[in-house]
């Protein structure tokens, strides 16, 4: 729920969201400050913006200075669980729409009726979504890199030489992604300010339809598909090979021991 007495007229009629992907999960419980939103948890900052803390890892700054951005991301490090080496982020302007409802127009200024906490919730949605696609692609193109010499090895020899671990590895890679995606952010699922007020589903549509999250996550499940497939072969070829050198153990052991039984028998009838 949204407190609606609260609409930020000092940001003015333009100002910049600024999302970030800072870890794997923030801690919200007990965060000080003026509450505008439960969930997600948004908090006024300063005299002329707020900050909206998504519990997946990313926040949302909206209508604040560089140095006040510096110093909320202070306030909130010992929050953040499993913190990134390196941010992802993203950055809109929000601007007063001159037309009677929202617009989203393409490679422009995201123009909104007003700037009720209502409607900057969704915008930091999207946002907050899109920043985590955009962290899963680069993971998900860092293990196709992996994937590749695989692959290229196999075409090329028959075989290969890479060893179990390793493509556990690869394995845990792609489902972190996976979990990160589908399990914590649920990119599919409408945010909870809709519940509210379902007259914004438009603008909710119009944002998704720009961030072209549904296509994104369709690519990047059908990317973890090929990843999760690839690596599932080269498990079952690492698991045969192993099979076949315990075999060929087990028939030297056998030889081995006819050898020894036959070597008994000849000293025997030699003694």
């Amino acid at each position: 729920m949204t407190k609606p007495e609260f609409i930020p007229a000092a940001m003015g009629t333009r100002v910049t969201v600024h999302a970030l992907h800072v870890g794997d999960r923030i801690n919200t419980m007990g965060f000080e400050g003026e509450a505008l939103s439960a969930v997600p948890l948004a908090v006024k900052v300063a005299k002329t913006g707020m900050a909206v803390l998504f519990r997946y890892g990313v926040v949302v700054l909206i209508g604040l200075s560089p140095s006040d951005e510096n110093g909320f991301l202070e306030k909130l490090n010992p929050r953040i669980g499993g913190k990134l080496a390196r941010f992802e982020e993203e950055a809109a302007i929000v601007a007063l729409a001159g037309d009677p409802e929202d617009q989203v127009q393409v490679g422009g200024p995201i123009q909104l009726l007003d700037m009720s906490p209502e409607r900057l919730l969704v915008v930091a949605d999207v946002l907050a979504k899109s920043v985590v696609l955009a962290d899963g692609e680069r993971e998900v193109a860092k293990v196709l890199e992996i994937v590749e010499p695989f692959a290229k090895e196999l075409a090329d020899h028959g075989r290969t030489r890479r060893n179990r671990k390793g493509v556990l590895q690869l394995i845990g890679n792609a489902l972190l992604v996976q979990h990160r995606v589908s399990g914590r952010v649920a990119i599919g699922e409408k945010p909870d300010a809709l519940w509210d007020r379902p007259d914004l589903e438009r603008l909710y549509a119009r944002l998704e339809d720009e961030y072209e999250l549904k296509e994104r996550v369709d690519a990047l499940n059908r990317k973890l598909a090929v990843v999760a497939e690839t690596a599932n072969t080269l498990a079952d070829i690492i698991d045969t090979r192993r099979s076949l050198r315990l075999e060929l153990i087990v028939v030297v052991l056998i030889a081995f021991e006819i050898v020894t039984t036959f070597y008994q028998i000849y000293t025997a009838k030699g003694h």
